[in-house]
């Protein structure tokens, strides 16, 4: 049984490599799909004054964060972070998706470890794509976060 993962990745993984694993791919994108599909997904989700975002954990397909959904989780958007959206994108990362996003592959894992695979068509009705803002990759430095966060966790 393999299953690769990709998550808050700005690479398109193509048909070739989505079918190496035998279950596919799972990928984090931090909104809730299907709204704030795209690159910028967090700033987009402060500019246009949401209440809540989240994680979703979905099923990569051809499509970009246009997979069936797997598992999703929430969070608030503190109105203070409206003030300036492109650096408070960086903290939602950091002290909530990311984490987030650990935690669902996490419960992924484990239920497919136990025979069960969840998968939930997007609503197209509500889908939404932002388009990039530019940002700079601020999300590579977060592998040494990654690591240490996974070693606390065990």
């Amino acid at each position: 049984m393999t299953i690769h993962l990709i998550a808050h990745s700005f690479d398109y993984i193509g048909k070739r490599t989505r079918y190496i694993p035998r279950l596919g791919w799972l990928g984090y994108h931090p909104s809730l799909l299907p709204r704030h599909r795209g690159r910028s997904a967090i700033e987009w989700a402060i500019k246009m004054h949401d209440a809540i975002t989240g994680g979703t954990v979905f099923w990569l397909n051809a499509g970009i964060d246009r997979g069936d959904i797997a598992y999703q989780d929430w969070c608030f958007i503190p109105p203070e972070y409206y003030l300036n959206p492109k650096e408070r994108a960086t903290d939602l990362w950091r002290d909530e998706l990311l984490p987030m996003g650990l935690k669902l592959f996490e419960t992924a894992f484990k239920d497919i470890l136990n025979g069960v695979i969840k998968r939930t068509p997007q609503d197209k009705r509500f889908s939404t794509f932002e388009p990039d803002t530019n940002v700079k990759d601020i999300y590579k430095p977060d592998l040494l976060m990654l690591e240490q966060f996974a070693g606390e966790s065990t």
